[in-house]
């Protein structure tokens, strides 16, 4: 398959990266064509706008930041779906509301064209290791047809039923990770208060029953009080609006969900979601 890819931001560049290290065609897309350049070293091709793509593409994935981006590419000012498409594939692999899912695949059916929704859960680094976790909805038949490209970019795949599955997995695991997030930063802090080095505490958190890949992967920027983004806060806000308004409405979602709303209006979006410790530490 030839394969066409829309969004270099901090996990698409890795993502499309190990596609063509795989051995795969690649032609990209990006707002900024000048994010192109380190695949474009790689081999791979560019095009000037989206809908350009299904001349050298089978299957084109996008990974872009939000409901509207994804929207404006796919039926809005970048119109990614033209006739050119028809019989072809379209993967959307960025984290939206199950709603938006429903209607790109509603949007892509009229084109003769068939969509899954295919969110990742990880960061930065599994992205560069292919070992995301990738949650799909759609026909089973598209995804068996493109699970190669998924045993590429992740560890493990997993189909869940129709279109939007993806998506509503995808809020269901990152308001876990929010809440699991902001009780390691609370844990750290009522320690701290108490008299504990957060360096004691964050071995004892490691070390016991609630130790974690997430515990022990933020360890050092809790320590050093930096937070460069792996993944940023202000798409950890983003995705707890999405779940609240698609029903998370229990206490501890509530709560999360209030917490990082206060911190990107803190102005810490551009940080790593780990920076929820600024909020708690009132800096």
């Amino acid at each position: 398959m030839k394969i066409g890819w829309i969004g270099l931001g901090h996990m698409g560049i890795p993502m499309a990266a190990n596609l063509l290290k795989a051995g795969y065609q690649l032609t990209v897309w990006n707002r900024n064509p000048q994010k192109a350049q380190e695949l474009l070293d790689m081999g791979a091709g560019i095009v000037e706008k989206p809908a350009d793509l299904w001349k050298h593409s089978d299957v084109v994935i996008t990974m872009v930041s939000d409901d509207q981006a994804v929207k404006d590419i796919y039926t809005g000012q970048y119109q990614l779906l033209t006739p050119e498409a028809e019989g072809k594939i379209v993967i959307d692999m960025s984290t939206v509301s199950p709603e938006t899912s429903r209607f790109l695949a509603e949007q892509s059916a009229k084109h003769q064209l068939s969509f899954l929704d295919a969110p990742v859960s990880g960061s930065v680094q599994p992205a560069r290791e292919g070992t995301l976790i990738i949650m799909v909805g759609g026909e089973k038949s598209v995804y068996e047809r493109v699970k190669p490209l998924f045993d590429v970019l992740g560890k493990m795949s997993l189909h869940l039923g129709d279109h939007g599955s993806g998506s509503k997995a995808k809020l269901a695991i990152n308001l876990l990770l929010g809440i699991t997030v902001q009780g390691i930063a609370e844990t750290v802090q009522y320690a701290q208060n108490q008299g504990i080095d957060p360096k004691e505490m964050l071995t004892i958190i490691n070390e016991a029953a609630v130790g974690s890949a997430i515990s022990r992967g933020k360890t050092p920027s809790i320590l050093a009080g930096e937070y460069p983004a792996a993944f940023p806060l202000k798409h950890m806000a983003k995705d707890l609006r999405l779940a609240h308004e698609s029903g998370a409405l229990s206490p501890l979602a509530e709560s999360v969900y209030a917490s990082y709303q206060a911190a990107l209006q803190a102005g810490h979006g551009d940080e790593d979601v780990m920076a929820i410790m600024r909020l708690l530490n009132g800096k």
